[in-house]
């Protein structure tokens, strides 16, 4: 009965450690940058892991009403972010969103995000063979100049 009982409380913190993971893709680490009151639009951030290749087509959050993939690059010595239609994600390769990188852009933000919140976010990706499948993520919302923030870490 006692080896029972472990195994019960195995199987409850196995499902609660793997809350960011569905299938074949991994969420590690995700949060959200914070806001000030008039500000609409801010980044989510993460490290993201896939069991074969995958490919992150999408986004949404009850947040806001446009959520959308992004990258930030140098062009020509002027850095420029864009809309993309997916970041690829390698087999057992971590791809890291992160500030000044790939990113996730939540906009038309109607109230502030201040740390203590969380974001409530739907990941959807796509399988080499068309197979779709979503992640739930709740990302915490960090101080608008956290240490992270500053060093560019997700």
């Amino acid at each position: 009965m006692k080896n029972a009982k472990h195994l019960i409380a195995a199987a409850v913190l196995a499902c609660s450690a793997t809350a960011a993971m569905a299938g074949e893709v991994t969420v590690s680490e995700p949060w959200v940058r914070g806001t000030v009151a008039a500000q609409q639009a801010t980044g989510a951030f993460m490290g993201l892991t896939a069991a074969k290749p995958m490919r992150l087509i999408g986004a949404s959050s009850p947040v806001t009403p446009t959520v959308e993939v992004h990258e930030m690059r140098m062009d020509n010595d002027v850095r420029k972010m864009r809309q993309v239609e997916g970041i690829d994600l390698p087999a057992g390769q971590q791809v890291a969103l992160k500030p000044g990188g790939y990113h996730i852009m939540l906009m038309g933000l109607t109230a502030p995000l201040t740390p203590g919140m969380k974001v409530p976010m739907t990941l959807t990706f796509e399988g080499a063979d068309g197979t779709r499948e979503t992640v739930e993520v709740d990302a915490p919302v960090r101080a608008l100049a956290s240490p992270a923030m500053k060093h560019g870490a997700h």
